[in-house]
């Protein structure tokens, strides 16, 4: 198919059967909404064929008469089996391109059967796999919690790790930083002394503002930069931590 392709491109006329593109197509066709797969076995062998083929020619040629007879016999046996055509790596290379640009199809080479084995195993257990994690992935929350949080963090009976389970809290909040999480932490280690400052405000303005003034630092010695949390973040943890309307968005109300 490869080969009928370089035909084709070159403009020579070949009967040796249907181009990967239109193969391809003709595959997709017979089966639509779906995307094929194809795998490339051993393709290194060919090549290495191709090569031993031309070094032998080689030979013969500068060994000269003496070694035709034998040649013509090896050349019959070989006429009497199957003919390869003969292509090269270049031409493998634009068909594949060719393919990928106007087919949605991955090409995947395997250097031996056993690779082979394995990745129908793999691409089997993703097939099974994708109904399962599309529902997964149909959640009605709007946020997204990165894999390392999706497990959640270990608290012990002591209380050891409620801490870090507070700053994880506080860093679902959209463009809050690991260092501004530490900041607000360092000031209110656990939300019920937050809760209790809020407590304490006399009027809503002032829980809003209550940590705009909380200095975060980054970097150490004469790179170290600071800034302050500001009233857009203080504003929204607040209302985290003080609003009791389950619908509303953190985000409008920066």
């Amino acid at each position: 198919m490869v080969h009928s392709y370089s035909q084709a491109q070159r403009g020579a006329c070949s009967d040796s059967g249907p181009t990967l593109f239109s193969w391809t197509r003709s595959v997709v066709e017979d089966s639509p909404g779906r995307s094929p797969s194809l795998a490339v076995i051993d393709l290194e062998r060919y090549f290495r064929s191709q090569k031993s083929q031309s070094q032998k020619k080689y030979r013969e040629a500068v060994l000269g008469e003496g070694q035709k007879e034998g040649a013509r016999k090896r050349k019959k046996r070989k006429e009497e089996g199957e003919q390869l055509p003969e292509i090269s790596r270049v031409d493998v290379e634009e068909a594949l391109v060719d393919l990928q640009l106007h087919t949605d199809v991955q090409v995947s080479f395997l250097a031996t059967w056993k690779d082979f084995s394995e990745y129908i195993a793999m691409s089997t257990k993703a097939v099974a796999e994708a109904p399962f994690k599309r529902e997964r992935d149909q959640t009605s929350f709007s946020f997204y919690l990165e894999s390392e949080w999706s497990g959640g963090h270990k608290v012990e009976r002591s209380g050891k790790g409620l801490v870090q389970v507070w700053k994880r809290q506080i860093q679902q909040l959209n463009r809050v930083s690991p260092d501004m999480a530490s900041a607000i932490l360092a000031a209110y280690p656990s939300p019920q002394l937050l809760a209790k400052a809020y407590r304490k405000c006399s009027s809503d303005r002032e829980k809003q503002n209550l940590l705009s003034e909380i200095l975060i630092r980054r970097g150490e010695g004469v790179t170290s930069t600071s800034r302050r949390v500001g009233p857009e973040l203080s504003k929204r943890v607040c209302l985290l931590m003080t609003s009791l309307d389950p619908d509303l968005s953190l985000e409008s109300t920066g």
